[in-house]
């Protein structure tokens, strides 16, 4: 990351469990981006992903990356799933892209809240700020149940000018 300019601001509070809220998601670089992170920052981080990227051979890499397919038309289960694996896993950081989609949204998909507040666990916050070339990593932030007023803390931390592609 240091050789293409990239540097990291901020740390990954050192708690047993948690779920790594990634944002904004615009493109397939910030899957790329993100992994160039995991590995050099030696995180054991499992993430999130979309169903389709699971098949064939290529599933198999994914899943050796830390990847846990979920399929968005059938997701019904899931936060439960996950909450539960992040209850009973000594550690264990599960990283969510809050958006759900590549393309720009002003609305968030509830999953990643859900999951945290299911599981009682925080929801660090962590972003790509490409004009910067910056990943960050933010403050802990513990749910309190009020989905609307968390998310607007949450998403102060983050706006559309630090995504690879805004529009």
């Amino acid at each position: 990351m240091g050789i293409r300019g990239w540097r990291v601001e901020g740390e990954i509070p050192d708690i047993p469990r948690m779920v790594l809220a990634v944002a904004p998601h615009t493109s397939n670089w910030d899957f790329l981006t993100g992994l160039w992170v995991k590995i050099a920052m030696r995180m054991g981080a499992r993430f999130v992903g979309k169903h389709t990227l699971f098949r064939g051979p290529m599933g198999v890499f994914m899943r050796w990356l830390g990847g846990v397919p979920v399929d968005r038309s059938a997701a019904a289960g899931f936060v439960e799933e996950a909450a539960r694996a992040l209850r009973e896993a000594e550690r264990m950081t599960l990283v969510v892209a809050p958006e759900g989609t590549r393309r720009r949204t002003d609305r968030w998909k509830s999953g990643f809240y859900r999951i945290a507040l299911a599981a009682g666990v925080p929801i660090v916050l962590a972003g790509f700020d490409y004009p910067r070339k910056v990943v960050f990593f933010g403050p802990a932030f513990r749910p309190t149940g009020d989905y609307e007023k968390d998310l607007a803390e949450i998403q102060s931390h983050f706006n559309a000018g630090m995504a690879l592609k805004p529009e």
